[in-house]
């Protein structure tokens, strides 16, 4: 076990870490940031902030030295930086896990050895790859998304028909893909959990997604799904963390399809999804994620209403300049986040809003009256 005052590390510095670095705080623990932003929301809390590229080697070399344990809070660090630094320092989740769910080749690969189930996709790697589709009677219409660093919808191109594959992936440089037959989606569904070095696992109540624009605009929770269903969901998101002999806070994101569950994707990290346990868990993800890393006891993850709705606030509220938060503030059932990012653009998270309430469709009405109130 790490207890405080020990420090912890973070690759990266977004919302996700500062609510990370914050709940490590709260215990006692002191905490470090590497991130190359020095306004890095995640850097502004910790009690030390390396603005540097996660390619820095006297950066690395620093966190490796300073740290007992190094988290990260978002998927793309470098493996390399990763690999650098568990020479020095316990890396959670381990590299070779974060390796997997930063690629979509490797993830969807890996899922399909454990026996997971998934959509139909192909591999994007060559012209060659593209021909081979004709010859395998792939199913469109269809999804091309680039293997790393696409989120948010961004990476990504739908294609009609076999014959606009290969203009498709012009469009994203050639760059390694994977091709996703588009699938009757009924609904989408997350498991955040968090496990433990030792096996020991929590997980929270699933989480029902809605997107906009590729961007994910709200979580219900409880899911509108049957017990069956949920708890086939854990039983699968808890088989793909042992597998990766995970450690930390996990996300699994499903597609419900015909009364069927289809693994989309992971995330080696707290999930946007997950937000809602800051106001509405006995543990939220965060606190979570900073007991699995350091070898506490994980808390419990119960919902503490019947019903919470997450609403994701993007910054196109704030093209008239700062939105009027008084009608959220005012009411006792809401609860307002926000990042402290300066630069508001179309579709940035800038912060989240989450309600409790009795039932979930007066629950989402209140929440999205809410969020309208406060739009200028």
């Amino acid at each position: 076990m790490i207890t405080p005052p020990a420090t912890i590390g973070m690759l990266g510095g977004g919302q996700l870490g500062r609510y990370a670095i914050i709940a490590a705080r709260l215990q006692g623990y002191r905490t470090m940031v590497l991130d190359p932003d020095p306004n890095a929301p995640a850097g502004r809390v910790a009690d030390e902030h390396l603005v540097a590229g996660f390619d820095d080697l006297a950066a690395i070399a620093h966190l490796g030295r300073s740290c007992a344990v190094v988290t990260t809070e978002f998927e793309n660090p470098p493996a390399a930086t990763l690999r650098t630094l568990a020479q020095t320092a316990t890396v959670a989740p381990n590299p070779d896990a974060v390796a997997v769910c930063q690629d979509r080749r490797y993830e969807k690969r890996f899922l399909q050895k454990i026996a997971v189930p998934v959509g139909p996709f192909a591999v994007i790697e060559s012209e060659a790859d593209i021909v081979a589709l004709m010859e395998h009677d792939f199913a469109f219409p269809a999804i091309l998304k680039t293997a790393r660093m696409g989120y948010d919808g961004k990476g990504q191109v739908t294609v009609d028909e076999v014959t606009g594959v290969a203009q498709a992936w012009e469009r994203v440089n050639r760059v390694p893909c994977v091709l996703e037959t588009k699938v009757p989606l009924h609904l989408e569904v997350s498991v955040v959990l968090a496990r433990r070095s030792d096996g020991a696992t929590e997980v929270y109540p699933i989480a029902e997604n809605i997107h906009k624009d590729g961007i994910l605009d709200m979580t219900v929770v409880p899911a509108r799904i049957s017990p069956a269903l949920a708890q086939h969901a854990i039983t699968i998101a808890t088989k793909i963390a042992e597998r990766l002999e995970y450690v930390g806070t996990l996300a699994v994101e499903m597609f419900v399809v015909g009364g069927q569950l289809l693994v989309n994707e992971m995330a080696p990290r707290p999930h946007n999804s997950g937000h809602w346990t800051l106001d509405a868990a006995t543990t939220d993800q965060f606190s979570q994620q900073i007991r699995a890393i350091t070898g506490q006891a994980l808390g419990r993850p119960n919902l503490l209403s019947r019903s919470v709705v997450m609403l994701n606030l993007l910054g196109d509220r704030w093209a008239n300049g700062e939105p009027d938060w008084t009608k959220v503030l005012a009411n006792p059932t809401a609860h307002l986040h926000l990042y402290g990012k300066t630069d508001p653009r179309p579709g940035r998270k800038m912060g989240h809003m989450t309600v409790t309430g009795e039932d979930t469709d007066s629950t989402i009405e209140l929440a999205t009256i809410l969020r309208n109130a406060a739009t200028r």
